[in-house]
């Protein structure tokens, strides 16, 4: 297994991950499989979408915000709007491994989502 780990920066972001997967599934020597990508945190996730268009992820994170907005949650910590985000996005991924490369569409990028930074956050790959 590989563990990522990303430091954000912001409140809410999207950032990138799809080198780090690519690269841990080379680095497993599996050719056809599964990889899996799992966030263990309840106020982060993963979801794989478009990547040719850096707007879209700020797209998301507005669309997500007027969905969800920080209204006054009965969660004393004040971020049920990053839980309810985190439940909505998903916290794994999973992806076909062929030929030792994931099986994505031509736009397709996979996003760590960020909803309750800054933190430091981990990012567990398995590929099987």
């Amino acid at each position: 297994m590989t563990i990522l780990k990303i430091n954000t920066h912001s409140r809410e972001s999207m950032i990138d991950i799809t080198e780090e997967v690519k690269s841990a599934i080379k680095s497993s020597g599996i050719k056809d499989g599964i990889c899996t990508v799992f966030v263990p945190h309840t106020t982060a996730g993963v979801t794989i979408n478009e990547n040719a268009d850096p707007d879209v992820k700020d797209d998301i994170i507005r669309g997500l915000d007027e969905i969800i907005p920080n209204i006054r949650f009965k969660h004393m910590e004040g971020n049920s709007d990053a839980h309810i985000k985190s439940a909505l996005v998903g916290n794994s991924a999973n992806l076909i491994v062929e030929n030792g490369e994931i099986q994505l569409g031509t736009w397709q990028g996979i996003y760590f989502c960020e909803f309750d930074g800054p933190r430091s956050r981990k990012v567990y790959i398995k590929v099987i």
